[in-house]
């Protein structure tokens, strides 16, 4: 069984920059598609980005060029780093994976907790 721990969430203005790490374990990281989706107060949860398991990457449009999504196999940590932040970021980001080269932007199999950014205007 998989399972994700994210964290270095918090309060951020905008403009900021903020980390998230995901903290895999159960299987190695070269194994899994990870990715981010996020829910804002109100909002239905949507997918963020992904990496495969290659590396490949994909950005939902309104984060492109502002987000990086990166791994560490080593440490079987993936990491989310947000730039240019902005208050429509505000939301609960939560860790995902797959057992598949590339991870479902529909309905992974494997969810974290989450975590809570917060961007102040």
């Amino acid at each position: 069984q998989v399972q994700l721990v994210e964290s270095g969430g918090g309060l951020v203005q905008a403009g900021g920059s903020l980390r998230l790490s995901c903290a895999a374990s159960g299987r190695a990281l070269s194994m899994l598609a990870m990715g981010w989706f996020r829910q804002g107060p109100g909002k239905e949860r949507e997918f963020v980005t992904t990496i495969s398991r290659s590396g490949s990457t994909y950005y939902e449009d309104s984060v492109k060029g502002r987000f990086t999504i990166f791994k560490d196999n080593a440490k079987n940590t993936v990491y989310l780093q947000m730039t240019s932040l902005k208050a429509e970021d505000t939301a609960v980001y939560y860790c995902t994976a797959d057992s598949f080269e590339h991870m479902s932007p529909l309905s992974p199999r494997y969810w974290g907790q989450g975590t809570q950014v917060t961007v102040s205007s």
